[in-house]
């Protein structure tokens, strides 16, 4: 349900602040964020570019992506409603010398005050986790400037991704805390271009992401039974 008309679970701020210390340890629980980024970042400057461009990182927790892409010259915003992820994310940029703007502000509330105002909108492993993304996705469609580039990341609902996302990453593999994932939360790449379309935005491209348990690699590619990237135009 909504706390107080934000559009966010508390146990789920609590339970990622906890681990908010974690974020740019590439041996913790972060650790598939690590590896995943360069392949997001390819992705997402192969389809929009990031060089000059206005980028927002919606849900950027302790702003892996959100630093990724300014260093590839992007001017970049990123948002979160956990202070601890926001806090290890300004420290960070003190090591880095790079340049994100951080802010606490709900992405409703940031449509409002900034609608198209922006080149790229990325929301990655982020929509699985809110009690409404259709809200989320409405407001990234807002803050997009006319033609720019939306991207989704999320985690498909089926007996296979909840095999993969939650009994192999959490139990069996232990890539990820227990308890990260609901699986009733997982949404369908058809639900997801559903409300998309909904909100006035233009699919350009599903891509999936898989994790070879045994080579221990991430990689990009038609197999969206589990992790899935939707790439979308203003």
């Amino acid at each position: 349900m909504k706390d107080d008309g934000i559009n966010a679970d508390p146990l789920e701020l609590e339970k990622f602040s906890q681990l908010a210390h974690r974020w740019w340890d590439p041996n913790s629980e972060f650790k598939p964020l690590h590896e995943i980024n360069p392949l997001r970042m390819n992705y997402i400057e192969g389809l929009a570019g990031l060089s000059d461009k206005i980028v927002l990182d919606v849900g950027c927790g302790g702003g892996i992506l959100s630093e990724g892409m300014a260093t590839r010259g992007a001017t970049v915003t990123g948002i979160d409603l956990s202070d601890k992820a926001l806090k290890v994310a300004k420290l960070h940029l003190l090591e880095t010398g790079q340049q994100v703007e951080y802010r606490k502000i709900t992405t409703e509330s940031l449509a409002k005050e900034q609608p198209q105002h922006y080149d790229i909108v990325t929301c990655m492993e982020m929509l699985e986790h809110v009690p409404d993304p259709m809200s989320i996705i409405r407001s990234c469609a807002k803050l997009a400037k006319p033609g720019g580039w939306v991207f989704f990341s999320t985690i498909n609902r089926n007996p296979k991704s909840y095999l993969f996302a939650i009994i192999g990453a959490e139990y069996i593999l232990k890539l990820l805390p227990r308890g990260t994932h609901e699986y009733a939360n997982f949404i369908k790449p058809s639900e997801l271009a559903r409300m998309a379309r909904n909100a006035g935005l233009s699919e350009e491209k599903l891509i999936g992401m898989t994790y070879n348990p045994f080579t221990k690699v991430y990689a990009l590619g038609q197999d969206t039974d589990v992790n899935y990237i939707m790439a979308y135009r203003a």
